[in-house]
């Protein structure tokens, strides 16, 4: 079994007060929630430093709890969860973003199965195949670099792996980026790790990158990485990321 921890902001530089805006009708974050919970978790925790999400996820009867607003990440936000509810070193915690209302109940299950199959790893992610050259160039779109065991080596924003002979040629064909990764970003931690990695502080990797994730690589976590079984929804970073969301529900998705 597994738990889910959702940190939630209202302090969004990009869309202030996220987690509360309205999509069909309800509070983002109550979306959330539901997709959260029909993945099989044994208990789903908001984590949150702000009362008003507190209040409208207590409204529902969701499990809130009332966390520093000093945390640089969610990360940290997951960590203090864990220690304060006194989470055993070998449970699994998947973070779960508090903007992310067509979230896959599946792939949370998925994550959480990927890290409990995986000894050696101390966390575990998902990815998704690279379908363009367009996305393949982007530098938004991490990429992600695997073992023969599927353990993560490397994430990058620049393209990778690179096809030196493809592009000397200039033949961008899909026999070039044919077989790359994007990462999603969903995480299952087993709490010895992710208390670990809070503590550790950023990587030079890590702040080249701006990639949270790289500071486990450095400090030699393992990462378990998967495809996912279902292809991830569209998350909410801005006004027109909303109207996006609000047109699929509105059109049937679910």
């Amino acid at each position: 079994m597994f738990r889910v921890v959702i940190p939630a902001r209202y302090a969004s530089t990009r869309l202030p007060g996220k987690p509360l805006r309205t999509i069909a009708g309800r509070p983002m974050i109550h979306h959330v929630l539901e997709r959260a919970g029909a993945a099989g978790a044994r208990e789903v925790v908001v984590a949150t430093d702000d009362e008003r999400i507190a209040a409208a996820c207590r409204a529902i009867g969701a499990d809130v709890e009332m966390t520093s607003a000093a945390h640089p990440s969610g990360t940290d936000r997951l960590a203090e969860v864990a220690v304060r509810r006194g989470w055993a070193d070998d449970d699994i915690i998947v973070n779960v973003q508090g903007d992310e209302p067509l979230l896959a109940s599946a792939n949370v299950a998925q994550v959480a199965a990927l890290l409990a199959a995986t000894p050696q790893a101390a966390i575990a992610t998902l990815a998704t195949p690279v379908l363009s050259h367009e996305e393949f160039l982007d530098a938004n779109a991490v990429k992600v670099v695997c073992d023969a065991g599927g353990l993560a080596l490397y994430f990058s924003r620049a393209p990778l792996p690179w096809p030196r002979d493809a592009a000397l040629a200039a033949e961008w064909g899909t026999s070039a980026w044919g077989g790359a990764l994007r990462h999603i970003g969903i995480y299952a931690y087993r709490v010895a790790g992710l208390r670990a990695l809070a503590a550790m502080a950023p990587t030079p990797l890590e702040t080249t990158e701006r990639l949270e994730q790289l500071r486990a690589l450095e400090n030699g976590l393992r990462i378990a990485v998967a495809v996912a079984i279902s292809a991830p929804g569209p998350g909410v970073d801005t006004e027109a990321d909303l109207a996006r969301v609000e047109a699929l529900l509105a059109g049937g998705r679910r």
